[in-house]
């Protein structure tokens, strides 16, 4: 059994930590690798078989379910700010994948569509359009998503400086 010293916020604790526990955080941070880097994977193979990034896909298939969105409800649907779904979307407007037209009810809004362009290119995309984490979240059941969530958040509580903000932005090698 080894000690280990943690700081937090000017507090020192000293944890007792067997070798079982340590091998075990080891375990999580290679298998925190993997998801990580299969993700980069896919995102770059999505790029290179259909000529856009992971969240424009993504942003592709909800529009594919759902023409005519508000980039509000696109930026919900995709967990990342509003200004960040607009972005993406400037980069798919610029290709001539998607349209946006002003709500003619309320000219505050913006409606965006799939072109007929942007639809081939989505028909010919590789699958999961949503992207590996997405997909892969949406196959756990209730009670993993649930404790998979705790335990996500219990390595966030020990980390001294976060930003929230981050959870609004995409990972980088989606962009």
């Amino acid at each position: 059994m080894t000690k280990k010293a943690i700081s937090k916020k000017a507090k020192v604790l000293v944890v007792e930590e067997s070798d079982s526990d340590a091998q075990a955080r080891l375990e999580i941070l290679k298998k925190m690798r993997i998801v990580i880097r299969a993700a980069q994977q896919h995102s770059l193979w999505i790029e290179k078989q259909c000529g856009v990034n992971g969240a424009q896909l993504w942003l592709m298939q909800e529009l594919h379910e759902e023409p005519d969105s508000r980039v509000g409800e696109l930026a919900k649907k995709l967990a990342i700010h509003q200004t960040t779904a607009s972005n993406l979307l400037d980069g798919l407007e610029k290709r001539g994948y998607v349209s946006k037209m002003r709500d003619p009810k309320d000219q505050r809004v913006v409606r965006v569509s799939l072109t007929e362009e942007g639809m081939n290119v989505f028909l010919r995309s590789p699958r999961p359009a949503r992207g590996l984490l997405p997909e892969a979240l949406r196959q756990l059941d209730t009670e993993k998503i649930q404790e998979l969530n705790s335990g996500l958040q219990g390595l966030l509580d020990s980390i001294d400086a976060l930003d929230e903000g981050f959870a609004l932005l995409p990972l980088p090698f989606t962009m």
